[in-house]
């Protein structure tokens, strides 16, 4: 699993990378019109295209004489998961934390001592 963890993160380090895929998001779409957006040959769009398939993220298929490129939407659930185990801890509710420093520290509600 970590090495198509490092593969996805790898793909996703690169922002031609995430707006190819915030692209797909659409829809399926031709290299071609992949491509269009970007002020680059069609060459460096297919290794973008070539690293987002190798790490899962997409999908590309031959139609008649087009190559299309399709977003798998599960490949990014194993990174998802992972990042998840780094929300487990409760967000902090500063007007909880104010009342016990005020009652710890006898400050008032403006942070002042009496």
């Amino acid at each position: 699993m970590t090495h198509s963890l490092d593969l996805v993160f790898a793909a996703l380090s690169d922002p031609t990378r995430r707006a190819i895929l915030a692209m797909l998001l659409e829809d399926d779409m031709a290299v071609t019109d992949v491509a269009e957006p970007f002020g680059m040959s069609l060459a460096a769009i297919s290794k973008h295209l070539g690293i987002l398939s190798r790490a899962g993220l997409i999908s590309q298929e031959r139609r008649g004489r087009v190559k299309w490129c399709k977003l798998e939407p599960g490949a990014m659930k194993a990174a998802s998961v992972w990042m998840q185990g780094f929300g487990q801890f409760e967000p902090v509710n500063l007007d909880d934390f104010e009342r016990f420093l005020a009652a710890e520290f006898g400050a008032d509600s403006e942070g002042q001592t009496p």
